[in-house]
């Protein structure tokens, strides 16, 4: 090899070489971001120890004082029990409005681009009307709403389906009335059975260019296979009917004017935002789509169906996963009319002798937790519709 070959082959001197430059900076940042927190939490643990807090986490274990209103936690049980229960509290509120933030929301942003003057128009005010208003105050308002209801002497009854006063409203519920382990085997059996028919007229479809009406089939067999196995099982639910006293409502599911704001507040407020994301992925898709599936004489429902939103969604997702990320977040807004959730019992807990540090530590983590979780699930929704 010649002299020339090898001098353009060796390698620079380390204070000249850009990748052990760059591992070098590297490694002084990170351990300048570790040494910084490692101060941060001496000189936390230190005035700690100086004001006599407990450091550790044993608190945890302790007895909460407190009850959780509408749940059977009981105020001898302990702070670490009271943290789940509230977490539990905002995993329901957080998919419940996930779930009907986005029906809604899709419906909206549809509505946006109607060619009826009234309903585009509608629509925008709504979308308008919530998204420049701050959540808060929308929750506010929703409770202020219930709290001016009707008491429950004077509720509002519908033929044993509803009662609605100023303490929530309460609807029918399923009890169990006996074994549910083997209905729960028969659904799980009906459940693959529904999946299987549902490949099976894919690839039908596939071969043979036949309609594949796939969710038509599964949907039957899902629905008389759960039906069956509901009578073969003995019938182990029962509905149970709201019934009023003159004190209360027994039986059905109680929704409480603090839970309902919560919720449709932030349903509301979350959806009047994905409206727009659905709108202006809608608009995204080349029109050329449209005009394909209007010259092959789809409808106008099958063409935004099976033409439009397909290739929207694929465009939508990374917003949305946003909006829910929003939404979940937004749901410690709660405490300002004091839901139970876990920042609310994090709250409590502080006042009653937890150690704050600690107790906003575990919060953050929480809510850590319930966001990771989310961009888990959407990251691989989105990574399977890139693939197709």
């Amino acid at each position: 090899m010649s002299s020339t070959a090898h001098a353009a082959t060796r390698r620079p001197p380390p204070w000249r070489d850009v990748r052990v430059l760059r591992f070098t900076f590297q490694a002084l940042f990170l351990l300048g971001v570790v040494s910084l927190l490692l101060f941060l939490l001496d000189n936390l643990v230190f005035n700690l120890r100086q004001q006599g807090i407990e450091t550790g986490f044993g608190f945890l274990d302790q007895p909460a004082g407190f009850a959780i209103p509408e749940s059977d936690f009981r105020s001898s049980q302990s702070i670490q029990a009271a943290i789940v229960e509230g977490a539990k509290k905002t995993i329901v509120v957080a998919l419940s409005g996930i779930v009907l933030a986005t029906v809604l929301g899709i419906v909206i942003g549809v509505a946006r681009l109607s060619t009826n003057w009234l309903v585009r128009r509608t629509a925008a005010l709504y979308v308008e009307s919530f998204r420049n208003v701050p959540v808060l105050i929308i929750i506010f308002f929703l409770w202020v709403l219930t709290l001016r209801l009707p008491p429950i002497s004077r509720a509002i009854e519908w033929v044993d389906v509803f009662v609605l006063s100023n303490r929530g409203l309460v609807v029918p519920s399923l009890r169990a009335t006996g074994s549910t382990a083997a209905f729960y085997g028969v659904a799980g059996v009906v459940l693959v059975a529904a999946a299987g028919v549902w490949i099976w007229r894919t690839r039908r479809f596939d071969a043979t260019g036949e309609p594949h009406r796939r969710l038509l089939w599964a949907g039957l067999v899902l629905t008389a296979g759960v039906a069956a196995g509901f009578l073969v099982t003995g019938r182990p639910y029962g509905l149970s009917l709201p019934e009023r006293g003159d004190l209360g409502v027994a039986n059905g599911f109680r929704l409480g004017p603090e839970y309902s704001a919560l919720l449709f507040g932030l349903v509301l407020y979350t959806a009047s935002h994905i409206a727009e994301v659905v709108r202006g992925s809608i608009l995204a898709v080349s029109r050329g789509q449209s005009e394909a599936a209007s010259a092959l004489g789809l409808s106008d429902f099958q063409r935004l169906r099976l033409v439009v939103l397909p290739q929207a969604f694929r465009i939508m997702i990374p917003p949305l996963a946003n909006q829910f990320l929003n939404l979940t977040k937004n749901s410690s807004l709660g405490i300002a009319i004091s839901v139970y959730e876990v920042t609310k019992v994090t709250r409590v807990s502080i006042a009653q002798g937890a150690p704050a540090p600690q107790a906003i530590g575990i919060l953050m983590l929480v809510y850590l937790v319930f966001s990771l979780t989310i961009a888990l699930f959407t990251n691989l929704a989105n990574r399977r519709l890139m693939l197709r």
